[in-house]
């Protein structure tokens, strides 16, 4: 992926002090989180380049939006990326440690919604970027200590979203199910129409429920997008 700065309809963001650049994964998610229940407050935990953050204040009115990032660089640049936008009054990014950000703020008033593109190879692989390394791999922050500590932050009334590998879809849901979170809507991605699911989109909530399901295609062909996937990132990609 490219250094260069990427050019989003209403924002740009610089990446060239990240490890993990503007990829497909994180912009699905920004425009895929559901705010029917109008959320006031939203956590970006894992924020990297600022861009699911971003998104979320163009599309919410949203009066606090925090974002938390462990590595020096991309917070550095992430608050570079808030205050150059049109939403930097409304937006602050923490630099931290989650467990360290839970034990500070779990007393203070609850998120209603909060929203990660967490480290997820597990597999026993590390490259030479030791930021990379933190940015893309779970053992810097286990799905163990993410599920336990967005129980602590999310309002009575709020909503967790992430993205996970469709692989640890099954796990997630469980071990999400220890903290009373629940799946609300599950949404299972596709390349394209005959590649295997890649990716789940999840939405979870305190309130137990049979969760909405369903599937995105991205593809038809290469770079022949679905109209579900156009549809739900146009107001983004300057090119859609």
């Amino acid at each position: 992926m490219s250094e260069k700065a990427f050019q989003f309809k209403e924002f740009k963001i610089e990446q060239d002090r990240c490890a993990m650049k503007i990829g497909t994964d994180g912009v699905l998610l920004g425009a895929w989180a559901s705010l029917d229940h109008q959320p006031d407050s939203i956590l970006d935990i894992g924020t990297g380049t600022g861009v699911i953050a971003l998104m979320l204040a163009q599309r919410s009115p949203a009066l606090l939006i925090d974002a938390l990032e462990i590595d020096e660089n991309a917070y550095e640049q992430a608050v570079d990326n808030f205050e150059q936008n049109n939403w930097g009054d409304r937006m602050f990014c923490y630099h931290a440690a989650f467990d360290e950000f839970v034990e500070e703020m779990q007393d203070e008033d609850k998120y209603e919604l909060i929203i990660s593109n967490p480290p997820f190879y597990a597999e026993n692989y590390t490259s030479e970027s030791a930021s990379r390394n933190k940015a893309r791999f779970s053992e810097a922050l286990p799905f163990s200590e993410l599920a336990e500590g967005v129980s602590k932050l999310l309002h009575p009334d709020g909503e967790f979203n992430i993205i996970i590998p469709h692989k640890e879809e099954a796990n997630f849901i469980a071990l999400a199910r220890e903290f009373n979170l629940f799946p609300k809507k599950i949404t299972r991605v596709r390349g394209n129409e005959t590649s295997e699911i890649k990716r789940s989109l999840l939405s979870f909530s305190f309130k137990e429920t049979t969760p909405e399901e369903n599937e995105l295609i991205i593809e038809i062909s290469r770079h022949n997008y679905t109209e579900g996937y156009k549809n739900l990132v146009k107001d983004f990609y300057l090119k859609l």
